[in-house]
């Protein structure tokens, strides 16, 4: 997976708190959540993954790759910064 398909999959799986951070959280929610993933990758970057391999992408990111995962949120945060200054 490259580092724009995980940059957007990381994007898609915070705005929908997929890991509870704000309350309770079941796994059929996360259910829920994870084939706007799966969806989103082909339809943006016409890249397919199965559910599977994007749990287990988000699983590693977290936990062994913790310095691409910082890379990523501050990709994210200076994204962000450039959407506020546009306004």
């Amino acid at each position: 997976m490259t580092f724009i398909d995980m940059v957007e999959m990381v994007d898609i799986l915070k705005r929908a708190d997929y890991d509870g951070k704000y309350g309770p959280y079941p796994n059929v929610r996360k259910a829920k959540i994870m084939p706007k993933v799966v969806k989103s990758l082909p339809r943006n970057f016409g890249v397919r993954r199965s559910k599977e391999k994007l749990w287990k992408g988000w699983s590693d990111l977290k936990l062994r790759e913790q310095d691409q995962y910082r890379r990523i949120k501050r990709v994210q945060k200076r994204k962000k910064g450039e959407k506020t200054r546009d306004i």
